[in-house]
């Protein structure tokens, strides 16, 4: 009976310390890696901030860290999120914005840091200096940790090491950052920074080498990023490396040796973060050279993913120039115009300050003769530029065109401004003769480099990942479907208002106003929501179906059947734009 006893006892203790283990054991988090900041006044190297977030976050994605009950917000869903809360992509956030995005993305850490770039001296390689900072985002604290004594400290992570390390420093933060978590890491920091190297260590090299070769020896620099490109392909089973080729086509086209950069931009795999930014400059390209067609093929796909006013600017310009360039089927010369009309006014309202966006989309409203609202777009250029003579000439036209007395007086001040290069009597005799603007050219300022290191294409990345995790504004939609359902309109409007006012990209509330609207048959506000909806999603058929029934109740088929040509194009099959399409044919006839 003892014996019996002692047994209960001694496994009764035993169950319990096992127990009072698995309570104690690490707690469950979900870590959101930010760009680190670039503090060196270096702006070449901002691309290192970004590589951080991205080498970071796939390092805590390795199922050896996540069987340490640590998940992660990976660097694209971050991306998602960030333009959700119409957080720009290409600033760093401030810490409190950190933590809103951190909330919105259900994480329980946020990792932030800076580093500086020490350059090259005589025989001292480029010097990387990082600080890394872990924050409890419920708390609203940086992490600390308890030392033998009972005290407790903040530490930050402080790194130092060549340039060309840069993989091997990322290993070691991302390492050290675990370590504060939970000291009883099951794998040790070397095997950590083996998983860190992503890129051959060789290739790697050439390619920080081809980097930080001074501007004056292009040869070197042209050698170490083709040898990054070999030694990666050999080492990889032939694979490209993106890095390597899009620096070996931005080479080439700062030579303007076009048709190599287009060959080195062309090898940059679609499934990289680089792809976006080689295809646009691509489309550069080919609209330097006056190859409209090809130009438009290879930049329309971006239009939506990059969501850039100066992409939607480019593209819209070009579209423009390419109707004004299509003398032989008009048809086609005005599909371009509209074409360019709806991704300049994306531009200009994505960016209502930007004076080329406004100034473009004034122009192609002239070039569409629409006079009312091209004036209505060309007036606040001139606020931003009053020495504008362009903008005063076609103020002056449009307004003589819809019989306004003060046309003569713009007309006065682009006389003023326009006498370089005797420029208004150019635009004056053209116009004289043949009443068009053609000597008027679009505005157009290549994007910075510096604007594709976070942008990525999201649309592909966020069918990859899968959706995001359910959160309080998918219920809150679903909570207005049910009004709207219920036809309880103002209820809907109230919800929808509450979503907008924290989430302005949200595209499904602006989809459900637009139904809303429609209904009330307010139909210029209608009309404003479903564009505005799909400037945020052009994916939604919905939308591309409503906008082309209400131009056809207005006896508008050339939209009408643009809105149905772009629903079939996201769902062949679908039985709305069918019915639309059908609907267009009879219009046209």
């Amino acid at each position: 009976m003892l014996k019996k006893v002692l047994f209960t006892f001694f496994f009764v203790s035993f169950a319990v310390i096992s127990i009072n283990a698995q309570t104690v054991q690490q707690a469950a988090d979900t870590v959101l890696v930010l760009p680190f900041e670039n503090t060196s006044d270096k702006a070449e190297f901002n691309w290192v901030g970004e590589s951080f977030a991205d080498s970071l976050a796939e390092l805590f994605s390795l199922k050896e860290v996540r069987a340490t009950r640590l998940e992660v917000v990976s660097n694209d869903e971050r991306k998602l999120i960030q333009q959700k809360l119409r957080i720009p992509l290409t600033i760093l956030p401030s810490l409190a914005t950190s933590l809103k995005l951190a909330r919105e993305s259900n994480a329980t850490i946020l990792i932030a840091g800076k580093y500086s770039i020490v350059p090259a001296q005589g025989d001292t390689a480029a010097t990387l200096n990082v600080t890394a900072k872990i924050i409890r985002v419920n708390e609203g604290r940086f992490l600390n940790e308890e030392l033998s004594d009972g005290r407790r400290i903040t530490r930050d992570i402080n790194l130092n090491d060549a340039l060309g390390n840069l993989q091997t420093v990322q290993g070691q933060v991302a390492y050290q950052i675990l370590y504060q978590r939970d000291k009883a890491l099951p794998f040790s920091q070397n095997q950590f920074i083996e998983s860190a190297s992503k890129v051959p260590a060789r290739a790697f090299e050439a390619y920080i080498k081809g980097l930080l070769v001074g501007s004056t020896d292009l040869q070197a620099r042209e050698n170490y990023f083709k040898n990054a490109l070999r030694l990666y392909a050999e080492a990889k089973s032939g694979e490209t490396y993106a890095n390597a080729a899009l620096e070996l086509g931005h080479f080439y086209l700062n030579q303007k040796r076009f048709t190599d950069s287009i060959e080195y931009f062309s090898r940059v795999p679609q499934n990289s973060p680089q792809y976006a930014e080689a295809a646009f400059y691509t489309g550069l390209i080919h609209w330097q050279q006056n190859n409209y067609e090809q130009a438009l093929a290879v930049l329309k796909p971006l239009a939506e993913d990059l969501k850039l006013t100066s992409v939607y600017n480019t593209i819209g310009a070009i579209a423009v120039q390419a109707s004004r360039a299509e003398k032989k089927n008009q048809g086609k010369s005005a599909a371009l115009l509209t074409e360019g009309l709806e991704l300049l006014k994306k531009a200009s309202e994505s960016e209502p300050d930007e004076p080329n966006a406004r100034f473009n989309y004034g122009l192609a409203l002239f070039l569409n003769t629409n006079y009312v609202e091209a004036v209505s777009q060309l007036r606040p250029v001139l606020a931003s530029n009053p020495r504008d003579g362009e903008s005063y000439y076609l103020l002056a036209k449009g307004l003589d065109l819809l019989k306004d007395t003060t046309a003569a007086d713009f007309d006065n001040q682009a006389k003023r401004f326009l006498v370089e290069n005797n420029k208004y009597a150019k635009f004056e005799t053209e116009w004289q003769r043949s009443r068009t603007v053609n000597e008027i050219g679009l505005r157009v300022e290549q994007p910075a480099r510096k604007d594709f290191v976070s942008v990525v294409l999201t649309k592909k990345q966020a069918t990859a990942n899968g959706p995001l995790p359910v959160n309080e504004t998918d219920g809150m939609l679903a909570q207005a479907r049910t009004f709207y359902s219920n036809g309880n309109d103002d209820e809907a409007m109230a919800v929808l208002r509450r979503i907008l006012s924290s989430e302005p990209m949200n595209a499904e509330s602006y989809l459900l106003l637009g139904k809303i609207h429609l209904r009330r048959a307010d139909i210029e506000q209608a009309v404003s929501s479903f564009k505005t909806a799909l400037f945020w999603d052009n994916r939604l058929i919905e939308a591309h179906v409503y906008l082309g029934r209400i131009y056809l109740d207005k006896g508008d088929c050339l939209q009408a059947k643009n809105y149905s040509a772009s629903a079939l194009e996201i769902q062949s099959e679908n039985a709305d734009a069918l019915g639309l399409q059908r609907l267009v044919e009879r219009c046209s006839k």
